[in-house]
């Protein structure tokens, strides 16, 4: 595993941990849909319902795979290598990235403007100048926008165990 994907991990965990309290639990998946749900104003029922439930596999997936003790809860140890395994946890990053990158284009062009995926990823908790970044490496037209398509392999890009010096280690950079 590359030391960049190392730092994607914790941060994403770190995020994900919605309650705060240092494990992944079913609390922390709900809290963060309803904070990109409410950041989603403008997409319809449809792109909702995809969020929900690919916010739901998400959780689901790590649930049935690490929590072994039935306890609940997931640490950061479990967590890391089973995220970068692409054959185990791929098909869920898959449904996750297509229903997150299609909740930022609610008229359906196939675009995402800045203010949307600034909205959306702070709703996910990365900083504002990390998420600019981001978005600046996606390569934005002329018109500040960025395909659906270039954001949604960004997000399986993130879970890489193998890349380095892609769009998503700019959420990990230190930035003021």
């Amino acid at each position: 595993m590359r030391t960049e994907a190392a730092e994607r991990v914790e941060l994403v965990f770190s995020l994900f941990d919605a309650n705060g309290n240092g494990v992944l639990d079913s609390d922390d998946f709900d809290l963060m849909t309803d904070r990109v749900l409410e950041a989603a104003v403008a997409s319809d029922d449809g792109a909702k319902a995809a969020i929900r439930a690919a916010f739901r596999r998400y959780w689901t997936t790590l649930a049935t795979e690490l929590d072994a003790n039935g306890d609940g809860v997931i640490s950061v140890e479990a967590f890391r290598p089973f995220v970068l395994d692409p054959e185990r946890f791929g098909p869920t990053i898959a449904e996750f990235a297509e229903a997150l990158s299609a909740l930022g284009d609610p008229d359906g062009d196939g675009l995402i403007e800045r203010p949307l995926f600034v909205s959306l990823m702070t709703a996910i908790g990365f900083g504002e100048a990390n998420i600019h970044a981001l978005f600046d490496a996606f390569g934005p037209d002329a018109e500040d926008r960025i395909t659906v398509a270039a954001w949604a392999r960004g997000i399986e890009e993130y879970y890489a165990p193998d890349l380095a010096g892609i769009p998503g280690d700019e959420l990990t950079a230190a930035r003021v």
